[in-house]
C-alpha cells in the first residue's frame, strides 16, 4: 500500500536541505525533531507553497500556478490534480488534526494524520492507514511548535521523536493563501464523504481556485481564503458511481443556507463561533462529473465573481 509519510518525507527532505532557495528556514530542535519554517519568521513563496501543499497532500497530488483573471481583475490561480482523491484529500490533506499542548495550538493536516488516525472515524470510512517510521505534518499556526509540541506528535503517531518532521506557516502568509486555496478539491471529496457518498470511488480529481491576497490578521485571512474555494472553486470529478445523480443537488456551496456574502462576515455574524456555521458552505462553488459506468457528465453550481472580489478587497 502507498505511504503517504513516505512520500512527502521525500518533499520535506528537498524543502529542508534547499530552505534558503524557498525563502524557509529549517530547524532542529534539541530533542531530534525537524521543521521547515514557511512563513512564521521568513517570506515564503509560491515554491514553499507547491511544496507545502504537496506535503499536505502526502505526495500524491500536483500543483502548479498560473495567472488568470477575475471579472478582468487579473489573479493568480492554483491548479490542483490527483489520482488517488480519497486518500490524499481525506487520508492527508484535511484538516482533521486539532494540535494543542499547553499554549500552543495548530489546525494539523498532512500525512502524520493517517499514522495518528485523526479522526479515526475518516480513515474507516476510505479504508486506509499508514505504516511508516516517520511523520510528516503540516501545522497552520502562527508559531513554531517546541519540542514538547513534536514529542506528544510522535507518541500520537507512535514513532520516535527524531523522526518527526513539520512544516509551518500562518494562514495569514504566502504560503498560508496557497495552501488553503490548494484544498480546492478536497473540499469536494470532503463534502461527498460528509454526504454519505463513497469517495473511495473517485478515480481522479482536478481543481482551481484563484489565490486570494495575503490579510494582516488570521480572522481575515481565514475568510477569504475559504472564500476562495466556496465562490470560485471549479472541480472535476471522474468517478464509476452512477449514485452519484442522488448527491448532486448537495454538493455546491450555493446550496448552503449561509450563502451569498464573504465568509468573514458569516463567521462575524455567527459570533466567531464555528459552531453556529451552516457547515453545507464549505464546498466548492462548481463542479463537474464525469460518471464513466453510464458514460454521462453532470454539472452543479457556478463561480461568483462578485463575493469572491469582496472578499479579496476588490470591490
Amino acid at each position: 500500500m502507498l505511504s503517504v509519510n513516505e512520500l512527502a518525507l521525500e518533499i520535506f527532505e528537498n524543502l529542508a536541505e534547499f530552505a534558503e532557495e524557498f525563502n524557509a528556514a529549517y530547524h532542529e530542535l534539541g530533542n531530534g525533531a525537524r521543521i521547515v519554517d514557511c512563513g512564521v519568521s521568513t517570506r515564503g513563496g509560491y515554491s514553499a507553497g507547491r511544496a507545502f501543499t504537496e506535503i499536505c497532500m502526502g505526495g500524491l497530488g500536483e500543483i502548479n500556478f498560473r495567472m488568470g483573471d477575475i471579472s478582468g481583475i487579473p489573479m493568480p490561480f492554483i491548479d490542483v490534480n490527483t489520482d488517488f482523491p480519497s486518500i490524499s484529500c481525506l487520508g492527508a490533506q484535511k484538516a482533521g488534526w486539532t494540535v494543542k499542548v499547553g499554549n500552543y495550538f495548530a489546525m494539523g493536516s498532512g500525512p502524520a494524520r493517517a499514522l495518528a488516525l485523526k479522526p479515526k472515524h475518516t480513515f474507516e470510512v476510505i479504508g486506509y492507514e499508514d505504516d511508516f517510521d516517520s511523520a510528516v505534518i503540516a501545522l497552520e499556526s502562527d508559531h513554531l511548535p517546541n519540542g514538547e509540541v513534536m514529542e506528544k506528535i510522535a507518541a500520537e503517531c507512535h514513532v520516535d521523536v527524531g523522526n518527526v518532521c513539520a512544516v509551518v506557516a500562518p494562514t495569514a502568509s504566502p504560503v498560508g493563501s496557497i495552501q488553503v486555496s490548494g484544498r480546492c478539491v478536497e473540499t469536494a471529496i470532503y463534502k461527498l464523504n460528509e454526504l454519505g457518498f463513497d469517495t473511495t470511488k473517485i478515480i481522479s480529481a482536478i481543481g482551481t481556485a484563484p489565490i486570494p491576497p495575503v490579510k494582516k490578521d488570521a480572522t481575515r485571512a481565514m475568510g477569504c481564503t475559504n472564500d476562495a474555494t466556496i465562490y470560485h472553486g471549479r472541480i472535476m470529478l471522474t468517478m464509476k458511481a452512477p449514485e452519484i445523480k442522488d448527491y448532486l443537488d448537495k454538493i455546491p456551496s450555493n446550496k448552503s443556507k449561509g450563502y451569498g456574502k464573504p465568509f468573514y462576515e458569516i463567521f462575524k455574524e455567527a459570533e466567531f463561533d464555528f459552531y453556529k456555521i451552516d457547515t453545507s458552505l464549505f464546498s466548492p462553488a462548481e463542479v463537474v462529473i464525469n460518471e464513466l459506468t453510464e458514460g454521462v457528465v453532470y454539472h452543479v453550481g457556478a463561480v461568483n465573481p462578485e463575493v469572491t472580489l469582496k472578499s479579496f478587497g476588490l470591490l
